[in-house]
């Protein structure tokens, strides 16, 4: 057993233990420098270089018809940014326990895909278009997606299911498609 002189020296030493733990937890977590842990931007490498996402008509066609287990990934229109990513990641943790909210707006099951498509022509009530109107107009894209490529019908399928079976508000609708923006990019997006 230690031998301490005074109640300080165990406090010191439980102090530079601490101290000792965070530090190390932060390195280990932000190897490179930028604030994001290496799985996530090993991640963001392998999805910004490799995509196979397309704004073309015909890539939206072919969602049908892909393996359910097939991989939407990329993004659309901009190169992605590591920094917006890994807000967006980190953002949509909140909404990790909705199964119909991707993870990963760069990186979509085919499965969900579909089944999002399918929600798109869903009629609203008057009182959930409303909300639906005000995400089209407040959204950082001004709709779910920047054009009218396969995420907008994906994406405005998935608003249509919040609000309707989940009773999101006209806010929280326009946050996740702020969120969940696969059109790439970093200058679009604003903090708040």
């Amino acid at each position: 057993m230690m031998n301490f002189k005074s109640p300080y020296h165990l406090i010191g030493i439980i102090i530079v233990s601490i101290s000792l733990g965070v530090f190390f937890a932060f390195v280990s977590s932000d190897k490179d420098g930028s604030g994001v842990n290496p799985t996530r931007a090993a991640k963001f490498a392998r999805l910004s270089k490799n995509g196979n996402s397309s704004c073309s008509g015909a890539f939206q066609a072919s969602i049908p018809s892909m393996s359910d287990t097939a991989r939407i990934q990329g993004s659309c229109c901009s190169p992605m940014s590591l920094h917006r990513y890994s807000e967006q990641v980190e953002g949509l943790v909140k909404y990790k326990n909705i199964r119909e909210i991707p993870s990963d707006p760069y990186d979509i099951e085919a499965r969900l895909a579909k089944q999002l498509l399918a929600y798109y022509d869903d009629e609203l009530t008057p009182t959930q278009q409303k909300a639906y109107d005000y995400a089209m107009q407040n959204s950082s894209e001004k709709g779910p997606c920047c054009c009218r490529c396969w995420r907008w019908y994906v994406y405005g399928g998935l608003g249509k299911v919040l609000i309707k079976k989940y009773n999101f508000t006209k806010e929280e609708l326009t946050r996740v498609w702020d969120l969940s923006d696969g059109c790439g990019g970093d200058e679009e997006h604003h903090h708040g």
